[in-house]
C-alpha cells in the first residue's frame, strides 16, 4: 500500500478530533492490526475480541475507547467512536491516488456507432458497448467489460474489469460495479412440463440507484416483469445473488455469500452477515439485522436482529441454542432416571 504521509500524534490529535495521552512527539507512518503494529504505526480497538492482543501491543499509538487501559509506552488517542475515528486516519495516512488511467477510448475497444459516449470517459482495451447505449460524463470502463444495448450508464461511475451489464440496465451516477459482476442476466423462471422445463421469457430490467456500490463476482437478475431495483447508497460485498424481482431499499450493506430468491423486498438501512439465505416474495422491514448464516423463510418488520435457521429474533435464538447445549447432560439424567424407576 502506497504511503504519501506522515504525522507526529500531536498533529494526528487534533485532525482526528481525538482527546491524545502522551508527548505527542511519535512519528505515525501507517496503520497496522494491533497483534502486528510496529512503534512508528497506529493501531486501534473497536471490536472486544481483540482487547486480548492490548498487553502484548508493540503499536506507537493507539485509537482507543476511554475505559480500556493500554501499556504505558503506547500514545492514546481517546474516542467515544474508535472505528469512525480509525476510518478518518486512513484517509489521512493514505491521501487517495492520482488515477492511473486518463480519458480516452483504447483502439482496442468496439463501440457501437449508435452509443452515446460522455465526456472525460475512459474505455479500455476489449470492452464492448453495444448499439444504443449511453455512457455518462467521467465514467470509467475497464477492459473486457461488456454494457449491452440500450443500457445506461450514468455520470461518474466506475465498470469493473470483465463486468457485463446486460442490455436495458440503468445505472445512476458514482455506481461501482467490481470485476466479474453480471448485472441484468435472465432470472431464473422456469415451468416444469411433461417435455422438460419451459423457459419464462425475463422481460424485465434491472435499476442501480446513484452512489451503490456491488462487489467483485456478484449477480443481480433483471426481472421477469418490472424492475429489480438496488436502492441509493447501497453496498454489496463480493458473491452475492440477487435474484428477480427483488427490492432493496436505500442504504442497505449485505455481506458476501448471501443469496436473496425472487419478488423479496427489503428495506432501507438493513445489515446482513455473510451467508444468509432469503426465501422468495417476503418482506423484510427498515432497519433490521440479519446474522450471518440466518436462513429467513418468512417476513419480519421488528426492531432489532434476527438469526438462526429457521430464522427468529435473535435473543430467542441464542436462548435455544443455550438449551441445545444443556441436552447432552439432560438425555444422561433422563437415562438414570429411567434405570432408577425400572429398578
Amino acid at each position: 500500500m502506497n504511503r504519501t504521509a506522515s504525522f507526529t500524534t500531536s498533529q494526528l490529535a487534533d485532525l482526528l478530533g481525538c482527546q491524545l495521552e502522551g508527548k505527542g512527539d511519535v512519528v505515525i507512518r501507517s496503520l497496522a492490526p494491533i497483534e502486528e503494529a510496529d512503534a512508528d504505526q497506529l493501531t486501534f480497538i473497536a471490536n472486544p475480541g481483540y482487547r486480548r492482543y492490548i498487553p502484548n501491543c508493540k503499536a506507537g499509538a493507539i485509537i482507543i475507547s476511554p475505559e480500556l487501559d493500554t501499556p504505558p509506552h503506547i500514545e492514546r488517542f481517546v474516542s467515544e467512536d474508535p472505528y469512525s475515528s480509525f476510518r478518518k486516519a486512513l484517509e489521512l495516512l493514505y491521501p487517495p491516488r492520482q488515477p492511473d488511467i486518463e480519458p480516452g477510448i483504447h483502439p482496442k475497444a468496439e463501440i457501437d456507432p449508435t452509443a452515446s459516449i460522455g465526456d472525460n470517459v475512459h474505455i479500455g482495451p476489449f470492452v464492448h458497448v453495444s448499439a444504443g447505449a449511453k455512457i455518462g460524463d467521467g465514467s470509467t470502463l475497464y477492459s473486457g467489460s461488456y454494457i449491452g444495448q440500450n443500457s445506461v450508464i450514468g455520470n461518474n461511475c466506475i465498470i469493473g474489469v470483465g463486468a457485463v451489464i446486460r442490455h436495458e440496465v440503468t445505472l445512476g451516477k458514482r455506481v461501482v460495479i467490481g470485476d466479474r459482476a453480471v448485472i441484468g442476466f435472465d432470472g431464473f423462471g422456469y415451468v416444469p412440463s411433461e417435455t422438460g422445463f419451459l423457459k419464462i421469457p425475463q422481460v424485465g430490467s434491472v435499476e442501480i440507484e446513484d452512489d451503490v456500490e456491488i462487489g467483485a463476482g456478484t449477480c443481480i437478475d433483471r426481472a421477469a416483469v418490472g424492475v429489480t431495483r438496488i436502492g441509493r447508497g447501497t453496498k454489496l460485498d463480493n458473491l452475492i445473488q440477487i435474484a428477480h424481482g427483488v427490492q432493496i431499499g436505500e442504504n442497505s450493506g449485505i455481506a458476501a455469500q448471501t443469496g436473496i430468491s425472487g419478488s423479496t423486498r427489503i428495506g432501507s438501512g438493513v445489515l446482513m452477515g455473510g451467508q444468509a439465505g432469503l426465501t422468495g416474495h417476503i418482506e423484510i422491514g427498515d432497519g433490521m439485522i440479519i446474522g450471518a448464516q440466518a436462513g429467513v423463510t418468512k417476513s419480519f418488520d421488528i426492531k432489532g436482529m434476527i438469526s438462526g435457521y429457521p430464522a427468529k429474533p435473535h435473543m430467542k435464538e441464542v436462548r435455544i441454542e443455550a438449551a441445545l447445549n444443556k441436552l447432552p447432560e439432560l438425555l444422561k439424567r433422563v437415562k438414570e432416571l429411567e434405570k432408577k424407576v425400572k429398578d
